[in-house]
């Protein structure tokens, strides 16, 4: 018989404790309703991923508006979750243009791109920004979860400096802030993020926890797998199985980051010029790979409803030997109209799309309550500059993906306004999750036909 468990249930071991998915026995009985029942519908989540140097728009905005669009080039591998998208064009960063301050478009264009505040020109240390979406929501709803939010990225950056014609290489490396002068850093090293979300929280028992892993060669399961036994007694068939699946899930993962870190594993220098620490994999579509699965498992067991991820800093010059482009994106960027670097610099942009469908399969993969996990998020996947060349800011490369809990009618193509403010959209999601403003940045509203 399934007896009921507390949503908040951990599997705990020796400096490991395993958070759960949501499960039948978490569920409320059928006879309640309202307030109480209301209190088990699954939250809403939301993430925001940056790429860098724009994209080639030609081959990313659709030719259709509405239900009818047909997936351009760089969005054909999001056919399977095309009805969980939304395209939104016409969107615009008014304060990622110059307004008088000169070049450093790319600075710019990542620390507006969340926040829709100009930047302080400098490269000294009185940095100013403004606050980004994703932490004006983790300021009203973070206390919910064990972490407010999870900023991830694949490239690490540096908090002071000279990055971009005299924008400070904060500016470049960041896009969440928690004040107008204080961004949040982001962690790059897989093995580091899964040990911040399964880990018990105390420093001794996880530095023993990992190092009997290391030892004995054991998978953090080992050591929660008496708890685990418990609760599968406890539950029924579905759930068991569920579980199982979850379970099965981690130690994938874990087994990946693991491999990672082999002695003969190897950074290939022509894929990225960065130096690699143990436990960042040197293929790079693998390494984001790995940081989607960490996204999808804290949203999975609710330990966090808010995520930021760049898959790349601002100007970042990354070759792409994995789709035969050995050019630095950020010179390709600079195409002065060279159709040879188009075709390159657009399948850059189809590499990197195809690694955010990875992560929108892996979120619809879940199941949550009567749909999907995917269902229950808000994922914007886009750049803060429309053609790399131009450095222009308005009629961004914008997608929404998930339904919003339920709130946003998705598969469609929506085109708006020229010069409608990008944070008209963020006022819009913070509404959904229960974290309203009255403004941020530089918002006039909230942005229509979403639902």
């Amino acid at each position: 018989m399934t007896r009921k468990i507390s949503r908040r249930t951990v599997l705990r071991g020796l400096g490991a404790a395993l958070a759960l998915p949501s499960l039948e026995a978490m569920q409320p009985a059928t006879r309640l309703s309202g307030a109480e029942a209301a209190s088990h519908v699954p939250p809403r989540r939301m993430a925001f991923v940056f790429v860098p140097n724009g994209i080639h728009m030609p081959d990313w905005t659709p030719q259709g508006i509405g239900y009818t669009f047909e997936l351009p080039y760089i969005l054909e591998p999001l056919s399977s979750v095309k009805d969980d998208l939304l395209v939104l064009s016409g969107l615009t960063h008014d304060k990622g243009r110059a307004n008088g301050d000169g070049p450093g478009d790319h600075a710019r264009s990542a620390s507006v791109f969340l926040t829709g505040s100009q930047p302080r020109k400098t490269s000294g240390a009185n940095i100013r920004s403004g606050t980004s979406v994703d932490q004006a929501a983790a300021q009203v709803i973070g206390s919910a979860t064990k972490f407010a939010s999870l900023e991830l990225g694949c490239e690490a950056g540096r908090g002071a400096g000279n990055c971009d014609s005299g924008y400070s290489c904060a500016y470049s490396s960041n896009i969440s802030w928690a004040a107008s002068t204080t961004p949040v850093g982001k962690e790059v090293n897989p093995r580091l993020v899964f040990e911040r979300l399964f880990s018990s929280g105390r420093p001794s028992e996880i530095a023993q926890n990992r190092g009997q892993r290391e030892e004995f060669q054991k998978s953090i399961l080992d050591f929660i797998a008496a708890d685990a036994r418990r609760l599968r007694g406890r539950l029924g068939q579905t759930d068991r199985r569920k579980l199982d699946e979850y379970l099965t899930g981690v130690r994938e993962v874990e087994g990946r980051i693991e491999r990672t870190e082999l002695p003969e594993s190897k950074v290939d220098q022509h894929v990225t010029p960065y130096a690699v620490p143990a436990g960042i994999p040197s293929e790079y579509g693998e390494h984001i790979r790995l940081l989607c699965d960490m996204m999808v498992l804290a949203f999975q067991t609710d330990l966090t409803r808010i995520s930021t991820f760049m898959f790349a800093n601002a100007g970042s010059n990354r070759a792409y030997n994995q789709v035969e482009v050995p050019d630095g994106h950020h010179t390709l960027s600079h195409h002065g109209g060279d159709p040879k670097k188009h075709a390159k610099i657009r399948n850059i942009n189809r590499f990197h799309v195809t690694q955010l469908a990875y992560l929108l399969e892996r979120l619809k993969s879940v199941r949550e309550g009567g749909g999907t996990l995917l269902d229950n998020c808000m994922i914007v996947y886009g750049s803060g500059l429309s053609d790399g060349n131009r450095h222009n800011n308005e009629n961004l490369p914008v997608l929404l993906a998930g339904g919003g809990g339920g709130t946003i009618s998705t598969g469609r193509h929506v085109a708006y306004e020229q010069e409608t403010p990008m944070t008209n959209l963020f006022l819009s999601m913070l509404d959904r999750v229960g974290a309203p403003r009255p403004y941020l940045g530089d918002s006039t509203g909230r942005l229509q036909r979403l639902s």
